[in-house]
């Protein structure tokens, strides 16, 4: 049965099918979505989300036209009745955000923003489970930053996925890294998953912070001024970057490239950080800035919207209950 497929990934089994959808898979997912206590009323909770995919949407890559087409090429082909030159394939798509596992600054209790630091086995295990918890969502591309902590994340979830597709960093910094790194055989190219990175999905940048443990910051600044610079929206840190100057540039960048391939029918997985994942949230959730410096996503984690007719939808409501102490957002 259609239900039993996804009780390993999301660990949860409807007793019924999917009645009310119709020809298209029911699963459902704990989602945990953090909210720091706020005057707003935001408490820390759990998101359980539920949706719909279908079974019948083609989960794999166009097809390419000539043997030595990037594997990007396969999806930017255009085509006749394209948006902006790429092939409508459905009049919905799922778009998957994972905040990458934890890290060893984050194991360290050290500010990380954009160092580049590597996954601990604890982080190396959540991007794994994330994997599995959405191993049956179809993954047409994936949007990482260039830390490979959110890349690690990327890839290894996607070695839990039913699709057995292989995710490949695509190199287009210049002529010769496109050239060098050219698949030159059409099957393996319909078995591959493009990986683009982007320096807008980076973590926020923490200035004069990074590689200082947050502890002795706090006792060094003091609480205030630190709670200040982490939990402010427009207040940056010395030398570093509000969550308003990071929700500019991740969200310009999701407007501009990642909005276009969802709105042509492709599913799309983002392995990002915990403030560049907040500021598309408040982007697709429409948050104030006084809701968005509350929400805290969990490590490894992944959160399921739908994006249909030119909008998106968070599958599921969010269910507030007492959890532990909210982890830090600057990894």
């Amino acid at each position: 049965m259609a239900t039993s497929i996804y009780h390993q990934a999301f660990g949860i089994l409807h007793t019924a099918g999917p009645a009310n959808c119709s020809g298209l898979h029911q699963e459902q997912a704990n989602i945990l979505l953090r909210f720091i206590p706020r005057g707003n009323g935001y408490t820390a909770g759990r998101l359980r989300t539920e949706s719909c995919i279908s079974s019948k949407r083609s989960s794999g890559l166009p097809q390419a036209s000539t043997s030595q087409m990037s594997v990007l090429d396969q999806v930017l082909s255009p085509s006749e009745g394209s948006n902006n030159g790429i092939a409508k394939k459905s009049n919905e798509a799922a778009l998957i955000l994972i905040r990458h596992g934890e890290s060893l600054w984050n194991e360290k209790n050290l500010f990380t923003g954009c160092v580049d630091v590597p996954l601990t086995n604890k982080g190396v295990e959540e991007a794994i489970e994330a994997g599995k918890r959405i191993s049956n969502i179809p993954v047409d591309m994936i949007f990482t930053s260039v830390l490979i902590r959110a890349q690690m994340t990327a890839m290894l979830a996607m070695t839990q996925h039913r699709q057995k597709k292989v995710p490949i960093i695509l190199h287009n910094e210049s002529d010769q890294a496109k050239s060098w790194s050219q698949i030159y055989s059409e099957d393996t190219q319909k078995q591959s998953i493009p990986v683009i990175t982007a320096w807008q999905l980076n973590e926020r940048m923490y200035g004069e912070l990074q590689g200082l443990n947050k502890q002795e910051t706090a006792d060094r600044f003091g609480k205030e001024k630190v709670h200040e610079w982490r939990r402010s929206y427009d207040i940056p840190p010395p030398n570093g970057e509000s969550l308003e100057m990071c929700a500019e540039r991740a969200v310009a960048y999701f407007k501009e490239h990642i909005e276009p391939q969802l709105s042509a029918g492709n599913n799309v997985m983002i392995a990002a950080h915990g403030n560049s994942l907040r500021s598309i949230i408040m982007h697709l959730d429409a948050l104030t800035s006084q809701e968005v410096i509350g929400l805290e996503l969990a490590t490894g984690v992944p959160l399921l919207y739908i994006f249909k007719e030119g909008k998106f939808t968070r599958r599921g409501a969010i269910i507030y209950e007492e959890v532990g102490e909210v982890q830090g957002e600057a990894g």
